[in-house]
């Protein structure tokens, strides 16, 4: 029986969340599931047109942010106007959706943050619906938006799935939930990359290259890169940085002029462009853009970088691991099924260049650490991150939800 699913997704740009539920639909047994998206225009849209049956695209889509990075507070109260803004945008294509595809049996939502159009969606169709957790939560039961979104997924959700350990440490206990972690297919892209290959070759031999892939965000560590950048420099160590990533869609009009008086906007890779020139350290610090061929990039990297505010490791850190490379991490609590500190990669605290620095050094330092570190990093990702093994568990999860709805 194929099981037709709406999948809802309102990240527009291409990155870590869509990347991983792309990645999980292509690897669903052929024939055993139709797809079927609703999500923001951009480029995550472009990318799922390849596996959907069909789609309805929207301008944006609300959200209901509760994680532990950038849950509503202090002048984040604001972005409640952007999600009141889409909430039309949202209504709309989800009627679109419903008037189009009558037959419908589940739903998916890809990331508990779009809660609210997940919501409307049941009501609309009838069904069961899967959640993923792909954030850290904020897991203060005290907070009455912890309890409300804890109770919605006990109640409405048919299965709550998180991607890793880390993340289903901050859900409570007595909640359901199952760890599925997300995938990746370890090719190079059919067509080279031709821009960042140039780049990648211009580097310096026998020079150690440290590496961050993702969306320019300032909660990513970007600029605790640069500090770290100039301690190395400082230490006579030959170390290059690359950034492989590109920003988000840059908001125009009223909308921008709101969100930049506010200080919500971000024209991060501006940024860091003129910190790298004031800083004089465009000889061994790359902003290579975004691009499609990453598999390219981590066969030549030589540690992955994720210093990031959010206290888990991301989806590069796995990606990068099956071209056996190590990574250094920020994260105070790793868990054994992502990163194993002293083994598959170097755990530091967030926000602290002089320990990014401090765990460069030491691969720069012990070469043979990066091919150990690396060589437990491959193994350990190809136990945890195969896409067939995830995907046929998240079918059998999809089977047991609506044998039990």
């Amino acid at each position: 029986m194929t099981i037709k699913i709406l999948y809802i997704d309102g990240d527009g740009p291409f990155g870590g969340a869509s990347r991983s539920l792309f990645e999980a639909v292509r690897a669903l047994p052929a024939g055993s599931v139709e797809p079927h998206f609703v999500a923001s225009r951009g480029t995550a849209l472009d990318v799922y047109m390849q596996v959907a049956k069909d789609y309805v695209s929207t301008r944006g889509m609300t959200k209901f942010d509760n994680t532990r990075y950038s849950h509503y507070r202090g002048i984040r109260w604001l972005v409640l106007l952007r999600e009141v803004f889409h909430l039309p945008f949202t209504v709309a294509a989800l009627m679109k959706a419903r008037h189009r595809w009558k037959d419908i049996d589940l739903i998916h939502v890809n990331e508990a943050v779009y809660i609210i159009p997940a919501m409307i969606a049941q009501r609309l169709f009838r069904v069961p619906m899967v959640v993923h957790v792909r954030s850290l939560n904020q897991s203060d039961l005290r907070s009455r938006r912890t309890r409300w979104l804890v109770d919605i997924l006990a109640r409405r959700a048919g299965a709550v799935v998180a991607i890793n350990e880390n993340t289903r440490a901050t859900l409570p206990a007595s909640l359901s939930v199952h760890v599925i972690q997300n995938s990746f297919t370890a090719k190079r892209a059919p067509k080279p990359d031709r821009h960042v290959v140039e780049k990648l070759d211009a580097l310096r031999p026998g020079s150690l290259k440290v590496g961050f892939v993702g969306n320019l965000h300032h909660s990513k560590g970007l600029f605790e890169m640069l500090e770290a950048a100039k301690a190395i420099r400082e230490a006579g160590r030959d170390v290059e940085f690359l950034v492989v990533g590109g920003v988000t869609t840059e908001e125009k009009g009223i909308k921008a002029w709101a969100l930049a008086r506010a200080g919500l906007a971000q024209n991060v890779q501006s940024e860091l462009a003129a910190q790298i020139e004031r800083d004089g350290l465009s000889d061994c610090f790359h902003l290579l853009g975004a691009t499609l061929d990453i598999k390219c990039v981590y066969d030549r990297l030589d540690v992955l970088l994720f210093p990031s505010h959010y206290d888990a490791p991301g989806r590069p850190v796995f990606e990068a691991a099956f071209s056996a490379v190590p990574s250094i991490v920020s994260v105070s609590k790793p868990f054994a099924d992502t990163l194993v500190d002293g083994e598959t990669g170097i755990a530091i605290p967030a926000k602290d260049p002089a320990k990014l620095a401090e765990a460069i050094l030491h691969f720069a330092d012990n070469p043979d650490e990066v091919e150990r570190m690396g060589a437990n990093a491959k193994r350990l990702a190809e136990s945890n991150f195969d896409p067939s093994t995830n995907a046929r568990k998240l079918l059998e999860l999809y089977q047991r939800v609506l044998q039990t709805a």
